[in-house]
């Protein structure tokens, strides 16, 4: 992979964007390179998160204009599939992915920072979807998963005026849940997947799979997934280590994600 770095500390996997001489643009190449990381994820069998994010001053800058500006309709559709696809693959993956966004998110680069179940943003973090002002919309999922997290009315504003905003401002919209000094921005990304890595694999798959299953349908439907979900995890291992533990009032829990 020649632009993105896959590295592994313990039970977490982070993935940089290594792209800075072009502030991380995603290209064909990119996409490619993202793609055979979240596989790299997938198969691996001690991966219990993941952090995302940029080398560099960027998380990402959005898509390679330069290479979009000689795309034909069907050039463009094409690119959209791929990287929808990819990004799809990303908010997909079974463990929790974390985007720590320690700078540009602008376009694409927002659009992936959304594909993540959670984001941490540096004070330094800038966010927006300045699509409509180059003359597109937004390719990889912008039009779909911002209004979602942020509302219609909010998302709206964004995508048609095309503005960029702050980190603090994108925590008050509820983009982002935290906003860290860039120099701790990373540790906290870590804390955070550990605390995650922490509890019983099986239930945190699990929850996280019936969140994001929930968020598109009705909320019968999304209650008939808890349940399958809770009876899953109710025939676990872990389990029975979750609930002694807390009967045998001990702060040590052996899970063994079975």
């Amino acid at each position: 992979m020649s632009f993105v770095k896959f590295e592994q500390q313990g039970p977490v996997a982070i993935l940089t964007i290594d792209r800075p001489e072009a502030l991380n643009a995603l290209n064909s190449q990119v996409l490619c390179d993202l793609d055979e990381a979240i596989t790299k994820v997938e198969q691996s069998d001690d991966v219990r998160a993941v952090i995302l994010t940029g080398a560099g001053r960027s998380f990402v800058a959005g898509a390679d204009i330069g290479e979009m500006k000689g795309f034909s309709a069907i050039d463009g559709k094409k690119f959209g599939v791929h990287g929808g696809g990819i990004f799809l693959r990303l908010e997909n993956l079974a463990v929790p992915v974390i985007a720590a966004v320690n700078g540009f998110a602008l376009g694409g680069g927002c659009e992936l920072s959304m594909a993540c179940d959670i984001r941490l943003a540096s004070e330094k973090a800038k966010f927006g979807q300045p699509e409509t002002g180059l003359g597109i919309t937004p390719g990889f999922g912008g039009t779909q998963r911002l209004p979602r997290i942020v509302g219609v009315s909010k998302a709206m504003e964004l995508i048609l005026t095309a503005k960029t905003i702050g980190a603090q401002e994108a925590k008050e919209i509820g983009l982002v849940s935290e906003v860290y000094p860039p120099e701790e921005l990373m540790d906290k990304a870590m804390e955070l997947a550990n605390a995650i890595c922490a509890n019983a694999p099986i239930a945190v798959c699990e929850s996280k799979r019936c969140i994001r299953m929930g968020m598109q349908t009705d909320i019968a439907t999304g209650s008939a997934f808890e349940a399958e979900a809770f009876g899953v995890t109710c025939g676990t291992e872990d389990k029975n280590e979750g609930m002694g533990a807390f009967l045998e009032k001990r702060a040590e829990k052996h899970f063994q994600n079975r």
